[in-house]
């Protein structure tokens, strides 16, 4: 019996095909957070909102070494990662933020990152009991804060 080889694909194809999963990836879901994160923060900033949250969060934010807007970079990834990406490049544009408080905020991001969608995508069709999704908030939460401590000392 003849046994028919299967034709191992070429590195060139296998590269194109994950480029293309990265495009999809970054025009379907990356792109439109951070630009989304853009438009947030420069309706906050013509509200006057993001001043007025500054001034709010200031005394908070300061234990982290960090200006009160910062405070919208934690809102944000509570939402999305990629919409906090997007809040600190825009505060770091604006001048609010530097490399350092970016140091400071990056562990935070990723420690709450996307809490909301993952509620309604994972938690809820698993069947997490509600009670324990405010303490799973909590605890992300802290942790967030704790590495914000801990970058602060570093950085």
């Amino acid at each position: 019996m003849s046994e028919v080889k299967a034709k191992k694909p070429m590195v060139t194809d296998i590269f194109v095909e994950g480029a293309k999963k990265g495009w999809v990836i970054a025009t379907t879901s990356t792109v439109p957070n951070v630009l989304m994160a853009f438009v947030i923060i420069k309706a906050l900033q013509i509200t006057g909102a993001l001043d007025l949250m500054g001034t709010v969060f200031a005394p908070i934010m300061a234990i982290f070494g960090l200006p009160g807007e910062a405070a919208a970079v934690l809102i944000g990834a509570w939402m999305s990662m990629g919409g906090a990406v997007g809040v600190v490049i825009t505060l770091f544009d604006q001048g609010i933020l530097n490399g350092a408080h970016i140091a400071i905020l990056a562990p935070a991001i990723y420690l709450m990152g996307s809490q909301v969608q993952y509620m309604g995508r994972i938690m809820g069709p698993i069947g997490t009991e509600g009670r324990y999704i405010p303490v799973m908030i909590a605890i992300s939460v802290l942790n967030a804060f704790g590495a914000m401590l801990v970058m602060n000392l570093f950085v």
